[in-house]
């Protein structure tokens, strides 16, 4: 991923003609998707969406924790010879602590990706208030390597451009 930007247009004219001249340019962007009223809406944008930002990085969290929470329930019974679960038998009891720490390990993913506020949720508040405004958005990306163009986007004549994390 190369660099990102939203642009923000008052006109929607504009916004239109400033579409459709950064398709048209050599190599493609990545991106290029226009939000604001007539268009699509901010939660259709993935990249402008804090909740699949926040499900993605739970998704991310629970690779890691619930094999981790397997591997720690099942430890643990061995560790502590507790009985807890003594009417299941020596091994299920053992599979019974594993798979509770899994469970432990996927409820963690649910709190540790809500705990991670997004650097870029400011930004999108600040955007998001714009498309309330009845401006309109530009999200453009190129890809990496590839200039963002820079003269184009300022001949639009924007009220603001933002630039989004790069990747």
């Amino acid at each position: 991923m190369g660099t990102s930007v939203v642009v923000v247009l008052n006109d929607r004219k504009r916004m239109q003609q400033l579409r459709d001249r950064l398709a048209d340019l050599q190599p493609p962007l990545l991106q290029l998707e226009a939000i604001g009223p007539g268009e699509q809406t901010l939660a259709e944008v993935a990249r402008l969406n804090p909740a699949i930002a926040r499900r993605n990085r739970q998704r991310t969290m629970a690779r890691w924790l619930i094999p981790f929470g397997f591997l720690a329930g099942l430890t643990f019974t061995y560790i502590t010879d507790l009985d807890t679960f003594a009417f299941a038998g020596a091994w299920s009891q053992h599979l019974i602590g594993a798979l509770l720490g899994m469970g432990s390990g996927w409820m963690g993913s649910f709190a540790a990706a809500a705990s991670v506020r997004s650097e870029e949720d400011d930004r999108i508040r600040s955007l998001r208030n714009r498309v309330e405004e009845g401006n309109w958005l530009l999200l453009a990306e190129t890809a990496n390597g590839v200039e963002m163009p820079w003269i184009t986007l300022q001949q639009a004549k924007p009220l603001a451009v933002v630039r989004m994390g790069d990747g």
